[in-house]
């Protein structure tokens, strides 16, 4: 641990500071300021670690990560050590330390009657420290096997299965449609969530341990699933669950209502310097944003540094609490009213909003929308209340409803893949399929969650293909996947 009593000295949470909201509007740069190396304030929060036996925040992590005793390293100035015991459970923390919601700060034992641990920070600055430190290094494997593993899908998942397997001596190639490595990391979050150069720097560590990477290139369409099983000993399906929630109403197909993410994905690109044509922008319009989790919260963001004219998020449910509710205890994750830094950015948020209809003007473009206020029947269902029915101008619509599974249709049709009746590919609990050699990690196989799951399990699925291909393993098995086994 670190200090004994650094719990009872230092009470306070202390996180970096936000750039200014009328400075960080001007442009998609971190919306924090810049973090200095080694800051003192980042030990005095280790320090709050305290002795509390038995350390909920590692069952909290989907990676278990080893919290306590970074933190703990940390405090003592031993940057290199606690990049180390960081990097034991975790391959990519710069990204977990940015754009993971922490759900071990909510399992911290010290949240019980304080304010948690700074995790997720103390978390993000070892690992920027230990680049710039030099302490990041490629881990070349020492032997090579004489087998071969294909990955498809270059998001978290398939990075981190990518990474072990490599680390393991197997010759791995992974597929990426797009023409950038980094799947929704790239594409779907925006550059001030995170910028984009730490997927870049990450990338070439794997390129120096060995890893190869094929971009541009649609399995299924360019290769047939069929061809890469006969190419390679192994294939891991890391595609992710790509496939949006649909609001199936009236209207639905006007001009300007938009998927969350094809507005998302385009904004990206064009922050990439290769806008597409016909760009969705939200320039001077009035945007509204249907669901309010981490996808409509970017949406705000992005509209605002767009220059919208207003920016309305829409939620069908009740408000959050402020504070944990009686039926989500801790050590759980509760649901919790927040206010990310795009909404302190502007905007407004209205709940118990339902969408009924989409309205339209004479050219079939959208003008409006039609919203009544949500009533709860007392079986749990959630209904537009009659009578209540009002409409908010809108000239552009967003949908960020979630995803519903990832897509399955060429690997179905090409090779026989089974599905759940959650639409996710069936899978055992050891990330295999029914078809030999065929392994499923992240959002393709649990559904869409969050990105500790995905990059634990592409770690624990890389295990399983180490197992199969050479017999046994020596990687770590992080975590067991969801029983989504192999049942249509």
């Amino acid at each position: 641990m670190a200090d004994p009593r650094g719990f009872l000295k230092v009470r306070e949470r202390e996180l970096p500071k936000y750039r200014p909201v009328e400075v960080r509007l001007l442009d998609f740069k971190d919306v924090q300021e810049q973090r200095v190396a080694g800051s003192a304030y980042v030990k005095v929060q280790a320090s709050r670690c305290m002795d509390c036996g038995i350390p909920f925040c590692n069952q909290g992590c989907p990676l278990g990560n080893l919290i306590p005793d970074w933190n703990d390293l940390v405090y003592k100035d031993q940057w290199q050590l606690a990049a180390q015991r960081l990097h034991a459970t975790n391959n990519f923390p710069e990204f977990t330390g940015r754009v993971c919601p922490a759900p071990c700060e909510t399992s911290c034992v010290l949240g019980i009657n304080q304010p948690a641990v700074t995790i997720k920070n103390i978390e993000v600055s070892i690992i920027d420290e230990a680049f710039d430190r030099g302490y990041v290094v490629p881990q070349v494997p020492e032997r090579l096997t004489d087998k071969t593993v294909a990955v498809v899908g270059s998001g978290p998942a398939g990075l981190a299965a990518a990474q072990q397997l490599t680390r393991a001596g197997h010759t791995v190639v992974v597929y990426e449609r797009d023409p950038l490595i980094g799947g929704l990391l790239r594409f779907g979050i925006p550059d001030f969530k995170l910028e984009k150069w730490h997927i870049d720097r990450r990338i070439e560590q794997m390129q120096a341990e060995g890893t190869r990477f094929r971009t541009g290139v649609s399995i299924g369409e360019d290769i047939t699933w069929e061809e890469l099983r006969s190419r390679f000993d192994a294939v891991v399906v890391a595609t992710g669950a790509t496939v949006p929630r649909g609001l199936p109403i009236p209207g639905r197909e006007l001009d300007g209502v938009h998927y969350a993410m094809d507005y998302l994905t385009q904004a990206n690109h064009a922050s990439n310097g290769d806008a597409p044509e016909n760009q969705i922008l939200a320039d001077g319009k009035h945007v509204i944003v249907i669901g309010g989790g981490d996808t409509g919260s970017d949406c705000v963001g992005t509209a605002l540094r767009q220059q919208a004219a207003s920016v309305t998020t829409l939620a069908i449910g009740k408000q959050p609490p402020l504070e944990r509710p009686e039926n989500q205890p801790w050590p759980t994750h509760p649901v919790l009213f927040e206010v990310s830094s795009s909404h302190a950015e502007g905007g407004e948020r209205a709940y118990l909003a339902s969408t009924v209809e989409f309205v339209g003007d004479d050219s079939g473009r959208v003008k409006a929308l039609k919203v009544a206020t949500t009533e709860y029947l007392p079986d749990g269902r959630r209904v537009p209340q009659q009578g209540t029915e009002r409409e908010i101008a809108a000239d552009l619509v967003l949908i960020a409803m979630g995803f519903v599974g990832p897509e399955t249709s060429a690997l179905t049709t090409q090779s026989g893949a089974e599905i759940t009746n959650r639409g996710a590919f069936a899978r055992r609990d050891d990330f295999s399929t029914q078809l030999p050699g065929v392994f499923v990690a992240g959002d393709a196989g649990r559904g869409q969650s969050l990105i500790v799951w995905a990059i634990a399990e592409g770690r624990a699925a890389a295990a399983s293909v180490d197992a199969y291909l050479q017999d046994t393993t020596q990687l770590p098995r992080p975590v067991t996947a969801n029983t989504n086994a192999l049942r249509p």
